[in-house]
């Protein structure tokens, strides 16, 4: 073999290349929404403006951006400080989350990715992650792989806008047929951003949250409900049920359509008209205009708590794809996390997490 000299450090170098990695905070819309262009592939969920609309006023939302040769990942979190403490812990936002990645399939090695979180976590004092997961974003479960654990927790009711209108609507139970052959007699459909039908719908919404004896935190202000509809980071449709007998509003929805996923957000209908099961129409109104406008998926989410009941049970009418829906936990710094349970928590039995603040 001729110069070895020359041989031996070329191959060396050929395969001790190290990775080129990058790891990127980002705090700016600007930013975030750069991050998010260059992934593609993500939900209204993961958005600057949704994550800013949900914190509250001492909690940071942040994207965590991390690139690896031609593989990105982002994972859009919110800190919250820990009362009492030097201490912070990582949530998500109410809905589906969870890292978004482009170029990563189930080969994906993320020993140097979990170096930069652990990083991340270690600097910012963080005691504990949770956040849910999307069931449509794929690869979720690979990037938080030996970071803490994913655990499926539920179902959510997928309609399947990619098959044609009369094969969805095969699935629908024969409840559901009938409902909509009622409503269609009764009721028409308008979507609309007027502000006055706006503000009919929020009150819609409240009523809604009234009758099942909603948590506090689940009666947004009215500026929330404006701030959301009105977002450029997606497309929101709020559609109305008109009773043509009147031509008043009796139920309301609002969709939130982003790339090829469209999701049923909030809801609400009139309690004098709920025998018409008026968000029966909506829902249907949606599936139509998703399968023409090309979306993948339409979201009707789960039941309350995650529960096969009732609500799973209505949602369930419109089809058989179900999703599983995902959880991520993790504890960072379990001495910490341990004391915190000891100091704060009434019942250790609970299984919320974190225990500390359940």
């Amino acid at each position: 073999m001729k110069d070895t000299n020359t041989f031996f450090p070329v191959y060396r170098l050929n395969n001790e290349k190290k990775k080129t990695s990058s790891f990127d905070v980002i705090s700016s819309k600007e930013d975030w929404v750069e991050a998010l262009d260059s992934v593609k592939n993500y939900d209204f969920y993961h958005t600057y403006d949704y994550h800013n609309l949900s914190k509250e006023k001492d909690e940071k939302a942040v994207l965590l951006k991390y690139i690896e040769e031609d593989k990105i990942i982002c994972l859009p979190i919110i800190i919250r400080k820990i009362e009492g403490t030097e201490y912070c812990d990582i949530t998500s936002v109410y809905g589906y989350s969870g890292p978004i990645q482009k170029n990563i399939d189930p080969s994906f090695d993320n020993t140097n990715l979990l170096k930069e979180l652990n990083a991340f976590f270690e600097e910012h004092k963080i005691v504990s992650v949770f956040s849910r997961l999307n069931p449509f974003i794929n690869n979720q479960e690979n990037i938080l792989n030996n970071l803490g654990e994913v655990v499926t927790i539920g179902n959510v009711v997928n309609v399947d806008v990619t098959k044609d209108l009369d094969a969805q609507r095969t699935d629908f139970s024969k409840t559901t047929k009938r409902y909509l052959n009622k409503a269609n007699k009764h009721l028409e459909i308008k979507i609309s951003r007027d502000k006055k039908d706006i503000v009919e719908f929020i009150n819609l919404y409240y009523e809604n949250m009234d009758r099942v004896n909603a948590e506090e935190k689940y009666y947004f202000t009215e500026e929330y409900f404006h701030k959301l509809i009105n977002s450029t980071d997606y497309e929101t449709d709020v559609l109305f049920a008109i009773n043509k007998e009147t031509n008043k509003i009796i139920s309301a929805a609002m969709m939130i359509k982003t790339n090829n996923i469209i999701q049923y957000h909030l809801s609400g209908t009139k309690s004098s008209f709920l025998n018409l099961s008026p968000i029966r129409l909506l829902i249907d109104e949606m599936r139509i205009r998703g399968t023409k406008e090309n979306y993948t998926y339409f979201n009707l989410g789960g039941g309350l708590g995650n529960n096969n009941d009732e609500l799973f049970r209505f949602k369930s009418s419109f089809s058989k794809d179900f999703k599983s829906f995902k959880i991520w936990r993790h504890i960072v710094n379990q001495s910490v996390y341990d004391k915190l349970v000891k100091e704060k928590t009434k019942n250790q039995e609970s299984t919320f997490f974190p225990l500390y603040r359940g």
